[in-house]
């Protein structure tokens, strides 16, 4: 397969992951790209979820693509009921068509040592320059 690893594209603002552990980002030549394991700080739902969107349009900005590049994602909450803060977080960066989406309750996400906790992960797919908006 011929892909490139974009941990950190140039002129993100992301910090990258620790060597030889992950990638949050890779594009395959043909502009398909993932983004997974995105988490962020935060006191709220909201918060966490802001600062993941901010930092996903910044990998995707920074390879040449867009928000509404992104055709499907997953999204992973300790508590279903805050999907309320998801949604108006995700409505601040999507304009048009919203990406297929899944949200999954799960028991935790992040690091356990995470103060305050890790609430929200999410990730994501699409194709650099693929959508009409763009």
């Amino acid at each position: 397969m011929s892909y490139k690893v974009i941990n950190v594209p140039e002129g993100s603002k992301v910090p990258a992951p620790p060597p030889k552990t992950w990638s949050n980002f890779k594009v395959h030549k043909n502009g398909h790209f993932y983004v997974a394991g995105m988490v962020a700080d935060g006191s709220s739902t909201y918060e966490q979820a802001r600062k993941i969107f901010t930092d996903i349009q910044d990998l995707i900005e920074a390879a040449g693509g867009a928000m509404n590049d992104i055709m499907a994602m997953q999204i992973f909450v300790i508590d279903l009921d805050e999907n309320h803060d998801i949604w108006r977080a995700r409505q601040e960066f999507f304009s048009g068509d919203f990406p297929c989406s899944t949200l999954i309750q799960v028991s935790r996400v992040g690091s356990p040592k995470a103060v305050p906790p890790t609430r929200i992960e999410i990730n994501c797919c699409g194709y650099l320059g693929g959508s009409e908006t763009n």
